[in-house]
C-alpha cells in the first residue's frame, strides 16, 4: 500500500527558557540559559542544587483549579503545552471526525512528585494507609493523553510510550506511523516530564549523572566542551500536531514542514552507558534515513541528543561522522540542551520543535557555553557554537537516546 504523507500543522511548548513556542524559540535563538538555583524544594544538601525549572507559571492561569489539583505537574505541562499546540493547528472541534484524531504521549518518568509526596506522607504518619485517592491517577504515565484526549474528545489511539529520555520521540515515531498506514486523520503528539523533585535529583545525583557546577549553574549545561561533567535536570512539554497531508490541505492548515522518517534502534549495551563506539546510534540515524528514502547528504541539519556528559557527546559525534562520512562537516550540528537542560521524556518533543522551526525560519540555535575544545571530538563538525547560524534547512535530524539504550531519530522536511 502507498503510505500516507504527514505534516506538522500545530506547535506547544512549555519550557525552561520560555512558556510558548514564540517564547521558546526567541530563548533559543538569543542563547538563553534556563539552569539557576532549584526552587521547588531546598536542595542546600544535595550535590546539585540547580536544575532548569520552568518559570513564572501558574497553573490556574491556564487549568481550572478543581482540575489541576487532579493532575501532577508533569500532567498539568503536557495540557499546556496540547492546548496551544491544538489552538496552533486550528483544528474545527465541531466538525472533525474526532474518532480518526489520538493523543501519542511520552514521558520517560510520569508523576514521580505525586508518588513522592504520598510515599513521603505514609512514611510520616502512624501507619495508616491514608493515600489520596487521586494518587494512582496522578501518578501513571499514561494520564496525560488520557487528560488531553477527555478534554477534547478525542478518540482515536490514545497511550503514552515510556523508553526513557526518548519516549517523545518514540511517540512521534509511533503517531507518524498510525497516520501513514491510515488510521488516523490528526494525532496530538510529544511529551512531558516534572521530575525535578526531591527523589528525582536525589536518584539521579546518586548515579553521577549531573552536573554539579554549583557556583556557574548557568553554564554548566555545556554538550562537546572538554569541561563538560554531567547533563542540567529541565522539565516541561513539547506538543506538536500531526495531520496527513491531504486532510491539512483540504482545509487550509499552515504547514511547519513533513514528517519523512522515523527510526529506531538499541544498543543491547549497558543500562545507562552508551556503546562507546556509538553503535546503537548509528543504527538507528541509517534506519531514519532508510525510513525517509534520503541519502546523508540531504541532510542539512542535527539536533543532537547532546546531554553533557563526558562519555555520550563523543559516542554520538563519532556515530554521526560514520554515517554522514565527509558530508557531516557540512552539517549545522547543535545540542538545545546547552540552554533547556534535559527534559528526559520531553526532550525529544522540545528539541524536535527546534527542528522544525529551524526549517520554517531558516536559521539554527547554537549550542552555548562552549569554551573548551575537546581533543576527542572532531574539530572539522561544525557544532554551531555560542551563536546562532542562518542556513536555508531543507531537511533537520533530531536524535534521542534513553537509559537502557533506546535510541529515537525523526527526520523532518520542508514541504516541496
Amino acid at each position: 500500500m502507498e503510505l500516507k504523507r504527514v505534516v506538522v500543522t500545530g506547535l506547544g511548548a512549555l519550557t525552561p527558557i520560555g512558556n510558548t513556542v514564540g517564547e521558546y524559540w526567541d530563548g533559543l535563538l538569543s542563547g538563553k540559559s534556563g539552569a539557576a538555583p532549584v526552587t521547588h524544594f531546598d536542595a542546600e544538601k544535595f550535590k546539585t542544587k540547580f536544575a532548569c525549572e520552568v518559570k513564572n507559571f501558574t497553573v490556574t492561569d491556564f487549568i481550572h483549579r478543581k482540575n489541576a489539583r487532579k493532575m501532577d505537574k508533569f500532567s498539568q505541562y503536557a495540557m499546556v503545552a496540547s492546548d496551544e499546540a491544538i489552538a496552533d493547528a486550528k483544528l474545527d472541534l465541531e466538525s472533525i471526525n474526532k474518532l480518526r484524531v489520538g493523543v501519542i504521549w511520552g514521558a520517560g518518568i510520569g508523576g514521580l512528585e505525586t508518588f513522592q509526596e504520598e510515599v513521603i506522607n505514609f512514611a510520616n504518619g502512624d501507619g495508616t494507609p491514608k493515600f489520596n485517592p487521586f494518587f494512582i491517577p496522578k501518578m501513571i504515565a499514561d494520564i496525560a493523553p488520557g487528560n488531553i484526549s477527555i478534554k477534547y474528545g478525542f478518540m482515536g489511539p490514545n497511550y503514552t510510550t515510556v523508553s526513557a529520555c526518548a519516549s517523545s520521540a518514540n511517540a512521534m515515531i509511533d503517531a507518524l506511523n498510525n497516520i501513514r498506514l491510515g488510521h488516523c486523520d490528526v494525532i496530538v503528539t510529544g511529551g512531558s516530564e516534572a521530575a525535578v523533585t526531591i527523589a528525582g535529583m536525589g536518584g539521579f545525583n546518586a548515579m553521577h549523572a549531573m552536573s554539579t557546577r554549583n557556583d556557574d549553574p548557568q553554564s554548566a549545561s555545556r554538550p562537546f566542551d572538554a569541561t563538560r561533567d554531567g547533563f542540567v535536570l529541565g522539565e516541561g512539554a513539547g506538543a506538536i500536531v500531526l495531520e496527513e497531508y491531504e486532510h491539512a490541505k483540504a482545509r487550509g492548515a499552515k504547514i511547519y514542514a513533513e514528517v519523512v522518517g522515523g527510526g529506531l534502534s538499541s544498543d543491547a549495551y549497558h543500562m545507562t552507558a552508551p556503546h562507546p563506539d556509538g553503535i546503537g546510534v548509528v543504527a538507528v540515524m541509517k534506519n531514519c534515513l532508510e525510513n525517509a528514502g534520503m541519502s546523508p547528504e540531504d541532510v542539512d541539519h542535527i539536533n543532537t541528543h547532546g546531554t553533557s556528559t563526558p562519555l555520550g557527546d563523543v559516542a554520538e559525534l563519532k556515530a554521526i561522522t560514520e554515517v554522514f562520512g565527509t558530508h557531516a562537516k557540512n552539517i549545522n550540528i547543535n545540542s538545545t540542551k546547552s540552554m533547556t537542560g534535559h527534559l528526559l521524556g520531553a526532550a525529544g518533543a522540545i528539541e524536535a520543535i527546534a527542528s522544525i522551526l529551524s526549517i520554517e525560519h531558516g536559521i539554527v540555535p547554537p549550542t552555548i557555553n562552549h569554551s573548551t575544545v575537546d581533543e576527542n571530538i572532531d574539530p572539522s563538525l561544525n557544532l554551531t557554537l555560542n551563536e546562532a547560524q542562518k542556513r536555508d534547512v531543507k531537511v533537520a535530524m533530531s536524535n534521542t537516546f534513553g537509559f537502557g539504550g533506546h535510541n529515537a531519530c525523526v527526520l523532518f522536511k520542508k514541504l516541496d
